[in-house]
């Protein structure tokens, strides 16, 4: 168990932690004074964004050269990471809006809590765990002020801001997931 302490203090899961239960405060928040509303999906969309990026500092270790000496399998432990930001990000704006309205439905949340957790640890892979916060941020930002989707590609990029249940926005967000854990859990952060 002093392992799982160590690991967790080295990827500063405790400031990550209270930011994502901030970022879903300040939503739940903002949903309340009529800056949004239940459903609004950009609220939601924007704690998850935010969420997910204050977790993903954790996906890189304070030294490089040491966690590629450790003798213990990193596939497993980074796969395990990546699912566990998506789960803790979900479950704690679910968990938030309980108290106040409900700013989206759980199927909306779980989905982009998902895609967003294959985005970070996407990035993570591709720019390292320093930037992997700027493609789940790019993307949103493209996804609020692009044009309303009219086509297939057009609902790809936005598959933030659909509808829960819409069939381009659920296989986007399980691709995104899929693809990005596996990234992350063979070849580790970008050095």
């Amino acid at each position: 168990m002093r392992w799982l302490t160590l690991y967790a203090r080295s990827r500063q899961v405790p400031a990550s932690l209270a930011a994502v239960l901030l970022s879903a405060l300040t939503v739940v928040a903002l949903a309340q004074v009529g800056r949004g509303g239940p459903g609004d999906p950009q609220l939601s969309v924007l704690a998850l964004t935010a969420g997910a990026t204050a977790a993903s500092m954790g996906l890189g270790g304070q030294d490089p050269a040491l966690d590629r000496t450790a003798a213990i399998r990193w596939v497993p432990r980074r796969a395990a990471h990546v699912l566990l930001i998506g789960t803790i990000v979900c479950a704690v704006l679910l968990a938030v809006q309980s108290i106040g309205d409900d700013v989206a439905t759980t199927a909306f949340i779980v989905r982009d809590s998902a895609g967003m957790m294959g985005l970070v640890a996407l990035g993570a892979a591709v720019c390292g765990a320093q930037l992997a916060w700027t493609l789940p941020i790019g993307w949103m930002s493209f996804s609020l002020f692009a044009p309303s989707p009219t086509s297939p590609p057009l609902e790809v990029a936005g598959w933030m801001l659909l509808p829960p249940g819409t069939t381009t926005g659920t296989w986007t967000a399980v691709v995104l997931a899929v693809a990005g854990t596996a990234a992350y859990a063979i070849a580790g952060p970008r050095r």
